[in-house]
């Protein structure tokens, strides 16, 4: 079996915050295909990565796809001299992903049967509610009664307000700083949230890497008085590892990071220097299943959590449980909403998450199948097969 084209498919995701997903398809000559995903947060990246992933093609056809190995090193040591890391491991993991569903697919097996085996069932989730609904108390309520009611017990929420016309996704970082008044908001926000959701969900604050070091620390002080939080995630931006270090030392809430870093190398000081008390890796960015695997075994050997970043589309969701089931150090997966009909109609058969739990398709491979047609019919500047 032999690689024959590696194809990039920009679509449209409405309503699902993202506005579109990436998925890049790797075809053999044998016709069996394996599907990958990257879906950056901007349609400029987006594009910019599905052009290199074109290019990266050409760089395969011939290659044997069950030499996964091989071909991670072959395309990350291609971006060496530009930058290994960022776009060109994004490029990498979606090829990663796409070849271990090939595998699975021609061995018969689902992808976490190569991996060692399950150690769980299932995989509890953490998901996000819908915050264009937090414009009323009553509106506050209603989200999250409606999370905590469908059985989910973990919820991620960022109550930080944003900048003024702005959009988070866009946030260029420009001072890092938040005044008083608008903290003051965010933990009576948070308070709400904790008060509807009940006693028993973990709620996780999500600061999305956005800022300063004193912002980050009054931010964290004030989230323990708060009480009852269970991760306080991305506090300042991911570049600088001694601002974080100034914060753990400073806030008593657990520190969660990882999204945005990429491959175990960017790991490494954050797990040595005690940066972290969960790491959250996401598979479509890091470096793919191979990565995220090797990631999740080095945080265990300092008996640190895993949860990898799923928030983006259905691959990204299911590619990083194909790894947890068989990672004892997990602790959540992510999901973009406690409802997966924005995944699920790009699918032929729906994802199972009943009861706040994520129930990995019986099928080889990933175990999931694309509904083509309409892949095709909501394809985004020619960007599909």
């Amino acid at each position: 079996m032999k690689i024959v084209e590696v194809v990039p498919w920009l679509v449209g995701a409405e309503g699902t915050g993202w506005g579109e997903y990436l998925f890049v398809e790797v075809r053999t000559d044998e016709g069996v295909s394996g599907w990958g995903e990257i879906t950056t947060t901007t349609p400029t990246a987006n594009r910019a990565v599905a052009g290199m992933v074109r290019q990266v093609s050409d760089l395969l056809v011939g290659d044997d796809p069950a030499r996964i190995e091989d071909i991670w090193h072959k395309v990350f040591r291609a971006f060496t001299y530009m930058g290994s890391r960022g776009a060109g491991t994004n490029v990498v993991s979606a090829v990663d992903i796409a070849l271990w569903d090939i595998r699975g697919k021609v061995l018969g097996l689902p992808i976490h049967e190569l991996l060692g085996g399950r150690v769980r069932d299932d995989l509890l989730i953490y998901t996000h509610p819908d915050q264009r609904r937090f414009a009323t108390r009553d509106g506050v309520v209603e989200e999250i009664r409606g999370i905590v009611d469908s059985g989910h017990t973990g919820i991620k929420f960022d109550p930080f307000p944003s900048k003024p016309g702005v959009p988070l996704a866009d946030d260029r970082y420009l001072d890092g700083a938040m005044s008083r008044a608008e903290v003051g908001q965010a933990m009576e926000l948070t308070a709400l949230v904790r008060e509807a959701a009940g006693p028993d969900v973990e709620l996780l604050i999500d600061a999305h890497g956005r800022f300063d070091v004193p912002t980050a620390i009054r931010i964290g002080q004030a989230l323990d008085e708060v009480g009852g939080i269970h991760w306080y995630e991305e506090p300042v931006p991911p570049e600088s590892y001694r601002a974080l270090q100034q914060v753990r030392e400073r806030v008593g809430v657990a520190i969660s990071v990882g999204e945005r870093l990429h491959t175990r190398w960017d790991f490494v000081p954050v797990l040595e220097n005690r940066l972290a008390d969960f790491v959250m890796p996401d598979v479509t960015w890091t470096g793919g299943i191979s990565e995220l695997k090797k990631i999740a075994t080095m945080a265990e050997a300092y008996y640190v959590p895993v949860s990898p970043h799923d928030a983006a589309g259905p691959v990204n969701l299911v590619a990083g449980g194909q790894v947890m089931v068989t990672v004892p150090n997990f602790y959540r997966i992510e999901s973009s909403r406690y409802d997966l009909g924005s995944y699920n109609r790009f699918l032929t058969a729906p994802l199972d998450n009943g009861g706040g739990r994520l129930k990995l398709p019986p099928g080889p491979g990933l175990g999931i199948e694309f509904d083509l047609e309409h892949l095709r019919g909501h394809a985004r500047d020619g960007f599909h097969g």
